[in-house]
């Protein structure tokens, strides 16, 4: 952790400000050529010294993790991810906590400002939505304050994708309709229509297309897949506010969803399925529970499937 220098105000000596993109750039260069020596020390569910960036889950409080529970009821300061999180988790864990929405604010507004609360000796959560891991920017985050001297670490939680998967009541693989799960977001302003492969997944066929980012542009996406001559009749599943009092499901197919989403005036907070998993339709049994599991050969090679 590289850490800033000082310089001297007419109030006395104050910190010298770090643009977050340097430190950033500071820290992956240092990972090209030294590997983080906390890696293999720590498993991901112990608490560790630092700001925890936990995944609060999809949305009910319910779906925090005990460790997540534990660290935000003890935090002196909660920097959440505005209305992404449920105002219920917020209320019923984080009451005697400061609490601070992250939207609309910069880096260069979140990082002191965790910096300094976590350098007074207070106890500092940062709290995202779903998991961090999935579309959370949590790592530049972490990177600057690393390069700050505040040291950092991740707390699992539950991806939406998950939630709307136990919403549908199926898996998001089932034998011998999909071996393969892919999470992905449609183009838009930070990703390239050269970046965008939803139509590369859809055509594998045994893939179920997990889509965040993009209930905004359903009907956008539903036809470009029919302009690219996928099977129309291919189904689509619309989670809206998986696992929140609200929730909504819109089940149709490529040719139909977008307009039934449209109707629906959803326009943000809404997980796509994309693929026969959707509809949970013509799957095989699996042969984990069948003669096949009593043969002689590897446990790992037994819980495959």
């Amino acid at each position: 952790m590289t850490g800033t220098g000082e310089i001297a105000g007419e109030n006395g000596t104050q910190r010298d400000p770090t643009d977050p993109q340097e430190a950033i750039d500071a820290e992956t260069t240092a990972r090209t050529t030294e590997r983080d020596s906390r890696i293999g020390k720590r498993t991901a569910g112990e608490i560790q010294e630092g700001v925890p960036f936990i995944g609060a889950g999809p949305g009910d409080p319910g779906l925090l993790t005990v460790t997540g529970r534990e660290l935000v009821e003890s935090a002196d300061l909660v920097v959440h991810a505005g209305s992404l999180v449920n105002s219920e988790l917020l209320d019923s864990y984080c009451a005697d906590a400061e609490q601070v929405n992250s939207v609309g604010k910069e880096l260069e507004e979140l990082v002191p400002l965790m910096r300094d609360a976590f350098e007074a000796g207070r106890t500092v959560v940062r709290l995202h939505s779903g998991d961090p891991a999935i579309y959370g920017a949590a790592l530049e985050q972490m990177d600057a304050l690393e390069h700050e001297g505040v040291p950092t670490y991740l707390v699992p939680g539950v991806t939406s994708a998950f939630a709307a998967s136990a919403t549908l009541r199926t898996q998001l693989t089932l034998n011998g309709v999909a071996n393969h799960v892919a999470f992905t977001r449609p183009r838009g302003r930070t990703l390239a229509p050269e970046e965008d492969h939803i139509g590369e997944f859809v055509a594998m066929g045994d893939v179920t297309t997990c889509v965040y980012l993009g209930t905004h542009a359903v009907g956008e996406t539903m036809d470009r897949l029919l302009e690219a001559d996928h099977d129309p009749d291919t189904p689509v599943a619309v989670v809206y506010h998986a696992s929140w009092p609200d929730e909504d499901v819109i089940e149709g197919t490529i040719e139909t969803i977008g307009e039934r989403v449209a109707e629906a005036g959803y326009r943000a907070s809404a997980l796509v399925v994309i693929g026969d998993a959707a509809r949970k339709a013509s799957y095989e049994r699996s042969y984990l529970y069948g003669d096949w599991a009593n043969r002689s050969g590897s446990a790992e090679g037994k819980a495959d499937d």
